[in-house]
């Protein structure tokens, strides 16, 4: 059988205690050992008259039953009387329910100053004057449970109760900082939220409901809250009817402005659904919460940015995105870069033939993973990085380098892991240079890329220019390789297999739309020319030697253009490069050199598919 939660010898004050819930209230301390301070002033449920007998009747009721009571008729505004009053019959106090309250309902528009100030006077100035009177006592003696009694109403809104809604819910407010401030102490502070049958409610809800809403079914979370055992405190509850819940604060996840760069009602608009969206949401139970959030708010400002990229955000964040190839995928991205094209040339056939005996990835295939991982994110609608909100419609790639970290697998399942390395301001555009980690699935690091994006009209936040010098600039002499190659008029429609779908490539309407009298071809695949034509030319074909790879995309190509690779060796291990397009004598990637290694890198584990 269950203990019963008794209060042998502690001292309850019970405000309002002559009808409805406090009168319920003060039955129940009684029955369970308490000594009772019943206190009602007798006014009718808007506050009007006066009368001892609801008090003496239910402090008679008590004697009755065998329990001690006194009686007190004094205003809950004069509270400090009714405390002495306490102390004189008892000589302490352990429990203070808040429960007096009156009622005046009328409309906002209606209600007068006389009407605003008599319920705040009652509900809440009575409560802190009650309160304040106890609350000596109880951290005299290290305990104490207090109760104040809300409503729906204070927590939702009513119409007609302005007034009353305004004082409920302040009492919450009182009762949060009282709680904080009593815990130390051994003072419990929690708040109710009752809907039960009182004078209060009788014209306010329908019959068929008051018969269910019985004080008693309050009561009993009141007796628990306010015991010795429970160590509740600082709560919000609703009860009535036998169903009992606490109720919290949520917030949503909201939205941070970078305020180095401005925030209007505009900006509040664009974000509205997110502010508003509390699929994620949270629950501060403290003003602390709201604090720390603010810190690491204002902790991470740093960089600034613009409405296309939040350079605070873009560059704490990280995004991994897996991705496999195999070695079909590895044939048809050489077939891409125009290996194999003459038949009677068997030295390509490793990179196209799959049943080969010395079949190898062209090594510039290291940036292909990362590439169709980032195409993944945008074809799904997602930003590379968390803080970059602009569309691939502003972005031209500017920069590309590649570095094989370990002999590539002929297939494998593959992780990307992207990250913001730097961030220039051109206004009125930008460059971002992300990093990305390609990993196997034993963690083995297999490349390392860098992809410089020019990004238009994303500029102006006012930070650095980035290095303005030129690298990678062929020495004054003729070049010691020459490789000219055209591309066929198919070139974009066979590289895109390899997974660069952007119809700038395929759809001539699209081309036309950004300046472009037909479909361009890919600058990777450009790239991957490079790579090919140094492999053959310094590496006796074998992708083994090839380290990295470093370009800038000066001029777009068309397919059917011949390009024209013009090497230069600066040493063994480095190659200075730029090529041409013949047709237009235009420079198609500049400030170019490729590594290479000393030895070649050989695949020997087989593991992979």
């Amino acid at each position: 059988m269950t203990r019963q939660l008794r209060y042998d010898e502690k001292v309850v004050i019970v405000t309002g205690a002559g009808n409805g819930l406090g009168r319920a209230h003060a039955l129940a301390f009684s029955r369970l050992g308490a000594r009772l301070l019943v206190n009602d002033l007798g006014v009718s449920a808007n506050g009007a008259g006066a009368s001892s007998s609801a008090a003496d009747s239910v402090v008679a009721e008590i004697k009755a039953l065998g329990g001690q009571a006194v009686a007190n008729y004094d205003s809950v505004v004069e509270g400090e009387k009714i405390v002495a009053s306490a102390l004189d019959a008892f000589g302490t106090v352990d429990v203070l329910v808040n429960n007096a309250g009156i009622l005046s309902d009328v409309s906002f528009q209606k209600m007068t100053a006389d009407q605003w100030d008599a319920i705040l006077r009652v509900h809440l100035t009575g409560s802190f004057r009650v309160t304040r009177a106890a609350w000596p006592v109880m951290r005299a003696k290290g305990y104490g449970r207090v109760i104040m009694t809300s409503s729906g109403a204070g927590i939702y809104g009513n119409f007609g109760q302005a007034n009353y809604s305004a004082a409920k819910l302040g009492l919450y407010g009182f009762a949060k900082s009282l709680a904080i401030e009593g815990q130390s102490k051994g003072i419990y502070v929690n708040t109710i939220a009752p809907i039960a049958a009182s004078r209060l409610t009788e014209n306010v809800l329908p019959a068929e409901l008051m018969g269910s809403l019985k004080p008693e079914y309050v009561t009993s979370l009141v007796t628990w809250l306010c015991h010795q055992d429970c160590v509740e405190t600082s709560g919000l509850f609703e009860v009535g009817a036998g169903y009992v819940s606490k109720l919290r604060w949520e917030r949503s996840r909201g939205h941070t402005f970078n305020v180095r760069r401005g925030m209007g009602p505009e900006d509040i608009q664009a974000q509205w659904s997110k502010i508003t969206d509390f699929e994620q949401a949270e629950h501060p139970s403290s003003i602390n919460d709201t604090f720390s959030v603010l810190l690491e708010t204002v902790k991470s400002r740093r960089l600034g940015g613009n409405e296309f990229i939040d350079l605070d955000q873009a560059t704490a964040a990280e995004t991994i995105v897996p991705s496999s190839y195999d070695r079909r995928d590895l044939a048809v991205y050489a077939l891409g870069i125009g290996a194999a094209r003459d038949p009677l040339d068997a030295s390509d056939l490793r990179f196209v033939y799959e049943r080969a005996v010395d079949f190898a990835a062209l090594p510039s295939y290291a940036v292909m993973p990362s590439s169709n991982a980032m195409l993944a994110l945008i074809k799904e609608g997602k930003p590379l990085l968390k803080g970059l909100s602009y569309g691939l419609e502003r972005v031209l790639h500017g920069e590309q380098y590649t570095e094989i970290r370990a002999p590539l697998p002929l297939g494998a399942e593959v992780t990307n892991c992207f990250r913001l390395k730097a961030a220039y301001d051109k206004d009125p555009h930008a460059v971002l240079v992300f990093s990305v980690v390609t990993t196997d699935q034993d963690g083995q690091d297999l490349a390392y890329n860098e992809i410089a994006a020019f990004v238009r009209g994303a500029g102006g936040w006012g930070g650095e220019r980035g290095p303005s010098g030129d690298i990678n600039v062929p020495p004054e002499r003729d070049p010691d390789a020459i490789i000219e190659e055209k591309t066929d008029l198919n070139q974009a429609l066979l590289y895109r297999l390899s997974g660069d779908w952007n119809p700038m490539h395929v759809d001539p309407a699209f081309a036309s739309q950004f300046g472009f009298p037909r479909p361009i071809l890919h600058g990777l695949c450009t790239y991957g020319y490079v790579a090919r034509h140094v492999i053959k030319t310094f590496c006796d074909n074998d992708p083994g030697f090839f380290k990295s790879i470093r370009v800038r995309f000066a001029e777009s190509v068309f397919p059917g253009e011949t390009l024209v690779t013009r090497m230069w060796r600066e040493s063994e291990r480095r190659i200075v490069l730029e090529v041409r397009v013949k047709e237009r004598d235009k420079v198609v990637i500049r400030n170019a050199a490729v590594g290479l290694f000393e030895r070649a890198l050989v695949h020997t584990r087989s593991q992979y598919k």
